[in-house]
């Protein structure tokens, strides 16, 4: 099976991709590999003739990985979000297409019939620009994907006719990093039918919509863990055979992939409380990063904040928080303490204008521990 490498910078036109995306699609094309980085290369034969793409994975805590993600698969993401959202229509695209949100935009519009409107992806993203661009749809029924940076600053002293074009869409997908709560209810007070969506390369994207999974998508907890099933899961990592036996297994009949994130299943709904490798253990005690970040997020003034465990000679691992908004370090301190207790107060506290992000909006965790390491020595 042949794969074409596809260099996707910023400032190429994403629609080049949608005719060799529907020859690999109709199985008459090879599968594609959008990419950004022009000296990357792909290592590995591809395992099958049903292989329609290889997408890096985000790279947020580590090296990425290049998954692959076959026709069926991909099928069964478009209709499931088609299921989900009761309809079909025309997508704006605001996200880098090597990535899978942004990917997805074009997979969905290849199967709808529609052709999606992109945004100038080389520009910095403002609220102006997606106002602009958004005004360029033309059918009924519109959707989006947004990351919550993108939310935010378009909920940020947000113009009315940004509001307008948010209000147009028939639904908005976000995903790709939690959402705080102030950002959830400003976009339920501004009357924006918003769908938080939880899922990642290895199942074609978000697979779980406001808490309920796709068509086919089925999920367990198992001692904390999330596995997921179903027919949006990826044939695994190009060149990687080891890791992808271990990330995807069988069980039962089925294939599982496992997961990094800890979640609840409760009446059938799932609520991802963080990842595995968020617990800090400071001092012989364990914290929640997720639940320090979800305290700090709820103070006024405050924006967004990410907590990491940085190494520490004293308590082993000691919590630090990069923080978004205007609150003092002391003050952030004082209200984890009353909230989480002594030992849940960051020690390390860095205020920032922003969170660093990767080209698909999630926060760059690894620039994020640098940043917080440097502060903390």
């Amino acid at each position: 099976m042949e794969l074409l490498p596809l260099h996707t910078p910023p400032g190429s036109d994403p629609h080049a991709l949608l005719a060799p995306l529907a020859a690999a699609l109709a199985g008459e094309g090879p599968a594609i590999a959008p990419h950004l980085d022009q000296g990357q290369t792909f290592d590995g034969e591809l395992p099958n003739d049903e292989i329609a793409a290889v997408l890096s994975t985000s790279g947020s805590t580590g090296t990425p990985k290049q998954t692959m993600l076959s026709v069926d698969a991909l099928a069964a993401s478009a209709m499931g979000t088609a299921l989900a959202l009761k309809a079909e229509g025309q997508w704006l695209l605001t996200l880098p297409v090597h990535y899978v949100a942004g990917f997805q935009v074009l997979v969905r519009s290849l199967y709808a019939g529609t052709r999606p409107w992109a945004m100038d992806l080389a520009a910095p993203f403002s609220a102006e620009a997606f106002t602009a661009a958004a005004g360029e749809l033309t059918d009924k029924v519109r959707f989006t994907s947004l990351v919550p940076t993108q939310l935010h600053r378009l909920l940020q002293d947000p113009r009315p006719e940004t509001l307008q074009a948010l209000r147009r869409f028939n639904a908005i997908l976000l995903g790709g990093a939690p959402a705080s709560a102030s950002l959830r209810e400003e976009a339920r007070r501004q009357g924006l039918n918003l769908v938080l969506t939880y899922g990642m390369s290895e199942t074609c994207g978000g697979c779980v919509y406001d808490g309920v999974p796709l068509e086919g998508v089925d999920l367990i907890n198992e001692d904390g863990r999330l596995w997921i099933s179903g027919p949006v899961l990826a044939d695994g990592y190009l060149g990687q055979p080891e890791l992808s036996a271990d990330r995807f297994r069988f069980n039962s009949g089925r294939r599982w992939f496992r997961t990094d994130d800890t979640a609840d299943l409760t009446g059938g709904k799932l609520s991802v409380s963080g990842r595995i490798d968020d617990v800090i253990v400071t001092g012989g005690v364990k914290v929640s990063a997720t639940a320090v970040a979800s305290a700090i997020e709820s103070m006024p003034g405050v924006q967004s904040a990410l907590v990491l465990g940085i190494e520490s000679a004293e308590w082993g691992s000691e919590v630090a928080a990069a923080v978004v908004g205007q609150v003092s370090p002391d003050d952030v301190r004082r209200h984890t303490k009353a909230a989480l207790g002594a030992h849940a107060a960051p020690h390390t506290i860095l205020t920032l204008a922003s969170l660093p992000v990767l080209p698909n909006g999630k926060p760059d965790r690894l620039a994020v521990l640098a940043l917080l390491e440097r502060a903390g020595a």
